[in-house]
């Protein structure tokens, strides 16, 4: 595992490559989308430091619903149009907002959350290719999340892409 005293001056590349490695290891062999996830959550609690909730949101019948997480009770159905979650659902791509107060539409699950890094999970080949999930990072920090965040959780998502095509 990522060890934060030792690696302290290391790049967030090191720490997102042993993520992604222990998350490689984790889901390898195992084809339940639901405990792959509910893996994936822990490790981004266990190896991201400053965040107060980390998990999935699902796409089911048109909008997201709560997957599997590490934080405080979330909500548990959000619109597709609502949110940081919402908008990277809709619009496919990575969403870093370094002030969720002034991202409009946010929706407080947690009052204590001044960031959010939301990343798509797609699924499907060609024309077939859709969303299924994104994955959720809150934190109390503000600015907390930069573009090699979104890079890192970017790998990761492509890792769960197996498991909702499996």
């Amino acid at each position: 595992m990522y060890d934060f005293q030792t690696n302290a001056d290391a790049p967030k590349s090191v720490l997102y490559d042993d993520l992604l490695s222990a998350a490689r290891a984790l889901v390898a062999d195992e084809p339940d989308t639901i405990a792959n996830m509910a893996n994936i959550a822990a490790l981004m609690w266990q190896f991201l430091p400053g965040l107060n909730w980390a998990g999935f949101y699902r796409v089911v019948d048109g909008g997201l619903i709560l997957g599997p997480f590490m934080g405080k009770p979330a909500c548990i159905r959000i619109a597709m149009d609502q949110g940081v979650c919402g908008a990277a659902a809709t619009s496919g791509e990575t969403h870093c907002v370094g002030d969720v107060h002034a991202f409009p539409g946010h929706i407080a699950c947690d009052g204590d959350t001044l960031s959010e890094l939301v990343v798509p999970v797609f699924a499907g080949q060609g024309a077939d290719r859709h969303v299924v999930a994104v994955i959720d990072l809150d934190s109390p920090l503000t600015a907390r999340f930069d573009g090699d965040d979104a890079k890192g959780i970017e790998r990761l998502a492509q890792l769960m892409e197996a498991c909702f095509s499996a």
